[in-house]
C-alpha cells in the first residue's frame, strides 16, 4: 500500500465557532459535534478565537480512492504504529484516510511503515 507524506505541518484546534472564511482554505478538516468544534489545518494558519491547540502534526494520505466496501485499511496502520508507541490522529474523507503523527515521531513512523512493506512518497 502506498502512502503520501503531506509537506506541511498541521495543528489541531478546539474552537468556539467556525467562521465562513475557513471554507476558502485549500486544506483543512473540520468536525462539529454536540460537544465541540475541531479544526485540523496547516500550522501556518492560526484561527481567531481558539480555545486550545495541539501543534506539530505531520500527515500521510493513503494513496488512491478507497471503496466503502473495503475493510481493515486503517486498522493495520494504527496497530503497527501503536506497537511502536506512536500516537495517531486519523481522519477519513469520502475518498481516503489520513493518518497524522506528531512531528517528533515522524521518522520512527516512516521507518516502521516501510519495514512492514508500506511505500511512503513525499508530495507537495
Amino acid at each position: 500500500m502506498k502512502l503520501e507524506l503531506l509537506s506541511q505541518a498541521f495543528t489541531i484546534y478546539n474552537l468556539q465557532e467556525l467562521p465562513i472564511e475557513y471554507f476558502n482554505r485549500n486544506f483543512f478538516f473540520f468536525a462539529k459535534t454536540d460537544e465541540e468544534i475541531s479544526l485540523l489545518c496547516p500550522s501556518d494558519f492560526v484561527p481567531n478565537g481558539y480555545i486550545e491547540k495541539n501543534e506539530g502534526w505531520r500527515g500521510m494520505r493513503i494513496q488512491g480512492t478507497l471503496d466503502f466496501s473495503l475493510v481493515g485499511i486503517l486498522s493495520p496502520i494504527a496497530s503497527l504504529l501503536a506497537e511502536e508507541k506512536i500516537s495517531i490522529f486519523a481522519v477519513s474523507t469520502y475518498r481516503t484516510d489520513y493518518i497524522f503523527v506528531k512531528e517528533n515521531q515522524l521518522s520512527n513512523a516512516l521507518s516502521a511503515l516501510q519495514k512492514k512493506g508500506y511505500t511512503v512518497e513525499n508530495i507537495s
